[in-house]
């Protein structure tokens, strides 16, 4: 499929889009249920690891605990499956906003212009007044040349940029320890280009203090125009069967520098969506169980724990 889209065929498929949502939605994005002030941080709750419940009762219990928003999965596994995101995704955020919570990103596995499903997520989440998605990640081939890859991964990412500008949507490559962008350095080559307001990052803190330790100030500087959002959580070094290995905890447990990453937030004026993950031990839900191993009782009060710490940060 070619990435370069005609005026007529924009038309087409936003007509399209417009004709799969409920009669509650405008043609071009559902109403917004919950203002927040222009200077304030959303917090969403990452929707993998409410993969237990269904669209209806994830954003009710969102809505308890105090999130702003939800971070849905559309991708494989994931609350909304690609292949119905033109029926389901409605669905999901209908309920969503029903909470009076918002959608301000999803969580895809999008990574080309021309992949099988890319058009029908962007085209429906852009009617539905979906302003940002996180893309897929880019593995370095393990016998390949980094710049090669880096060269190549830059025209993939151009080539959703033009994407994401014909459907007012911003996509966002997350640096995740091991792939590209882990470094930061590299996607920062990849994407230094390209118009910020259509492509960028998904800046991760955790991630980046794997790969970097203390250089990762750095790598936030050179990126930090190209910011979208963020999701928050935290580890520390473990030692494992003679490796030492990150572990994942609760907020404030481990060893991410969140003082001066808000600080740097702060200072770069950066007002992006952040969404909560859970990636400790949590009865499954921290890898996207639909079934829980521990009570959800529990499950809940480790989540409330973790927003209000958060939330504390950033008061």
């Amino acid at each position: 499929m070619n990435p370069t889209i005609t005026r007529k065929d924009f038309i087409r498929y936003s007509l399209i889009a417009a004709a799969a949502l409920p009669a509650s939605f405008p043609a071009f994005g559902g109403p917004v249920k919950k203002g927040l002030p222009s200077n304030k941080l959303s917090i969403s709750i990452f929707s993998k690891n409410l993969h237990w419940l269904n669209y209806k009762d994830m954003a009710k219990l969102a809505a308890k605990m105090g999130f702003d928003g939800i971070d849905l999965t559309v991708r494989p596994k994931g609350h909304v499956l690609p292949e119905k995101v033109k029926t389901d995704l409605p669905l999901a955020v209908e309920a969503i906003r029903n909470e009076g919570l918002e959608v301000f990103t999803m969580t895809t596995d999008i990574k080309a212009a021309d992949e099988k499903h890319t058009i029908d997520i962007l085209k429906t989440a852009s009617a539905l007044g979906i302003k940002n998605y996180r893309m897929g990640w880019y593995p370095y081939p393990d016998d390949g040349d980094p710049a090669a890859s880096i060269a190549q991964f830059k025209k993939q990412l151009a080539a959703l940029a033009v994407l994401n500008e014909r459907y007012n949507i911003h996509g966002d490559y997350q640096n995740h320890t091991g792939l590209f962008g882990g470094s930061l350095w590299d996607l920062w080559l990849a994407i230094k280009d390209l118009d910020p307001k259509w492509i960028g990052c998904q800046f991760d803190v955790r991630h980046a203090t794997v790969d970097g330790a203390k250089a990762w100030p750095n790598g936030f500087k050179l990126l930090h125009k190209h910011i979208g959002s963020m999701p928050i959580k935290d580890f520390y070094w473990a030692k494992e069967n003679e490796k030492w290995v990150p572990r994942n905890v609760s907020l404030g447990e481990g060893m991410v520098d969140f003082k001066q990453y808000f600080q740097l937030l702060k200072k770069y004026n950066i007002i992006k969506p952040i969404s909560l993950h859970y990636e400790y031990p949590l009865g499954g839900a921290e890898s996207g169980a639909t079934k829980l191993s521990i009570s959800e009782q529990e499950v809940i009060r480790y989540m409330e724990a973790d927003l209000k710490t958060l939330k504390s940060w950033l008061a």
